[in-house]
């Protein structure tokens, strides 16, 4: 499945424009620990769509807060802590983030979406992991069988 047929998948994967995300970073910096659940949240969506894994994790920390701390945000971070996670390769925490959201919104199209972009990931990676596996395992066999026949002479 083509990302770019994914209404979200796109704009997820745009990082904001540097300008920008500083503009995010110092509106939250500069309310510091009063920053507001808004303000808060603008930043961890920033960081979200960032590229970089150490921003997407801190977007994901941001998220958690606003989270435990504000019940009447919980679903629009819950799409963000997925989506987060997705990115960061955290497959069963992103999974466990959308399915929550499918819970409350089952017709949801940008979480059935990354579900089946989650799903595909999984699919894909465990393949990838058993053919790498299966390698291992036959080099292994080669080694063994090797010097099982260098002693048996």
């Amino acid at each position: 499945m083509a990302t770019d047929s994914i209404p979200f998948a796109s704009d997820a994967e745009t990082p904001l424009p540097a300008e920008s995300l500083e503009v995010l970073r110092k509106q939250y910096m500069r309310e510091g620990e009063y920053a507001t659940i808004q303000t808060k949240f603008n930043y961890a969506w920033g960081l979200i769509k960032c590229k970089r894994t150490i921003d997407i994790e801190k977007g994901v920390r941001l998220l958690t807060e606003i989270y435990q701390q504000a019940p009447e945000r919980r679903r629009e971070c819950l799409f963000y802590l997925a989506l987060g996670h997705y990115k960061m390769s955290n497959y069963i925490e992103a999974k466990k983030f959308n399915q929550q959201l499918l819970v409350h919104e089952p017709k949801n199209s940008q979480a059935i979406e990354l579900n089946k972009l989650i799903d595909e990931k999984v699919s894909r990676e465990g393949v990838i992991g058993l053919a790498i596996v299966g390698s291992i395992a036959a080099v292994g066999a080669m080694v063994v069988a090797s010097l099982v026949r260098k002693s048996s002479k």
